[in-house]
């Protein structure tokens, strides 16, 4: 095999482990703490620190999710085992149901628990029903870990992916299309809780087909940053200034398209990072990114009013550095807890990472 395909191999896996730690952190913006209610959230608008929390949230959180739907249906397509149903499906509930489950369970016992015995504002269990959902995302998004329907629909594209995987393009497209069409007028559930994940997913295959991920690292890297910015530019001022319903199909038409440039840009952002002196750095992160993704709503639960009693809440004059900081916060905090649960019990630590943290 020539070198230089290894390297290119090489370098290509780097881009996506990259791609995942970046995407993951961004997601922590999504969630920041405030300590605010919706209600008082809604009054915020408009301020200078609500303006920096929505920026944070769209241009590193919300833009950068779709990243990952389109990797996961870009590595399905170049996985000879994803043919074998029962062993592909057996694999990705070991390592995406089951987590989510899990995590999910802590969260119940963690949060609604310090919720019951310390007054914390969480949710607590109020009905079976409420539990159940909470644990499975069964047929709406949970109150607690509400990044969990990324993986519920992620794996239900999983559950699909033997038969995707065999279809041909202009099938692929035209589901593609139906995913989309649902997402803009806000359909889905409860098959899927949002249907931008199975239309990123089969982006991600068919990208696999046309070698979309190789064309797109050759472009400059304005070229891919350069669309990103001007409609997430637009996204924003409508959000912000014109109170734009985002419910409407024309302002979720946006909002795809939002999406589509961002996985675009951090793919190429992504790529250039493979290539520079932040790689080692990067690469040593990732085998936390599922751990974070799985766990930072917990910590932020748990810890936010912490040191939100420190910086204050959205409003005071620290909580910029509190926002900003938060994702490094969250990080740290994983990487801690991640290598000392892998020390004491490797094997919960394998199964709640999805397999990437182990005693090897």
């Amino acid at each position: 095999m020539p070198r230089t395909f290894i390297a290119e191999a090489a370098r290509k896996s780097a881009a996506i482990s990259i791609a995942r730690v970046i995407c993951i952190l961004g997601v922590v913006y999504v969630h920041a703490w405030t300590g605010l209610t919706g209600y008082d959230l809604q009054l915020a608008k408009g301020t200078p620190q609500e303006d920096l929390r929505w920026v944070l949230m769209d241009v590193f959180g919300r833009s950068a999710v779709p990243l990952l739907g389109l990797i996961s249906g870009w590595l399905v397509a170049s996985s000879n085992r994803t043919r074998d149903w029962p062993t592909h499906v057996t694999r990705k509930a070991r390592t995406i149901l089951l987590p989510m489950v899990l995590w999910n369970a802590l969260a119940l016992l963690l949060v609604s628990g310090t919720a019951w015995l310390l007054s914390l504002p969480a949710p607590t269990p109020h009905s079976f029903g409420w539990v159940f959902e909470e644990l499975f995302v069964a047929s709406r998004n949970p109150d607690i870990n509400v990044q969990m329907p990324f993986l519920r629909d992620l794996f239900v594209c999983m559950m699909a992916a033997p038969l995707l995987v065999r279809l041909a393009n202009p099938w692929l497209i035209a589901l593609a299309s139906a995913a989309a069409v649902c997402q803009i007028l806000g359909l889905g559930a409860p098959v899927f809780m949002r249907a931008s994940i199975p239309f990123f997913f089969l982006l991600g295959i068919l990208a696999r087909r046309g070698h979309v991920a190789d064309r797109i690292a050759a472009w400059p890297l304005a070229m891919a940053l350069v669309p990103f910015a001007l409609l997430t530019c637009a996204q924003l001022y409508g959000s912000l200034r014109l109170d734009v319903d985002p419910a409407t199909p024309e302002a979720a038409t946006l909002d795809l398209s939002v999406r589509i440039a961002a996985a675009v840009a951090y793919w190429r952002l992504s790529w250039a990072l493979s290539d520079s002196p932040a790689r080692a750095f990067l690469l040593r992160i990732e085998p936390f990114a599922f751990f974070l993704f799985c766990s930072h709503l917990i910590l932020i639960w748990l810890g936010g009013p912490l040191l939100g009693a420190l910086f204050g809440k959205l409003g005071s004059p620290l909580y910029p550095v509190y926002l900003l900081t938060q994702p490094l916060i969250v990080l740290l905090t994983v990487i801690l807890l991640g290598t000392l649960l892998v020390r004491a019990a490797p094997g919960p630590a394998k199964v709640l990472s999805g397999g990437r943290l182990s005693a090897g």
